[in-house]
């Protein structure tokens, strides 16, 4: 078993968790005019703004899921190490580009940045 990537698939199974229901309750709640998919926004958003942006918030946690079970699959169960170790790569990539983003975007005020960062080292240290 490799640790690091078992630690690294909890860890991101952990944050999509939280990036979807801290999502629900500060930014989506008062969106919610009717139904489970917010409506409201107006001036500043259309309804049609509105739904993308809550279907985006949620693919992320879907994909953020995506990339744990990979990384479970990769810690817990002998893979060829060529394809394992590129999986690996491909994920710790993508999770670095995700906290830079979120970083860049958000001037670093937002502790999701650190969460990225810290878990794409995580699944580079393997």
């Amino acid at each position: 078993m490799n640790t690091s990537l078992v630690l690294a698939a909890v860890g991101l199974a952990l944050v999509g968790a939280v990036h979807s229901v801290l999502g629900e309750i500060l930014v989506f709640r008062s969106l919610r005019l009717r139904g489970v998919v917010p409506t409201g926004g107006q001036p500043v958003l259309r309804e049609q703004h509105v739904r993308i942006l809550w279907g985006s918030w949620h693919l992320v946690t879907v994909l953020g899921w995506a990339f744990s079970a990979l990384l479970w699959r990769l810690g817990t169960v002998p893979v060829d190490a060529g394809l394992g170790a590129w999986v690996a790569d491909v994920a710790a990539g993508a999770t670095l580009a995700c906290g830079l983003l979120v970083f860049f975007a958000t001037e670093g005020r937002h502790p999701a940045w650190v969460a990225l960062m810290l878990l794409a080292v995580v699944i580079w240290w393997r």
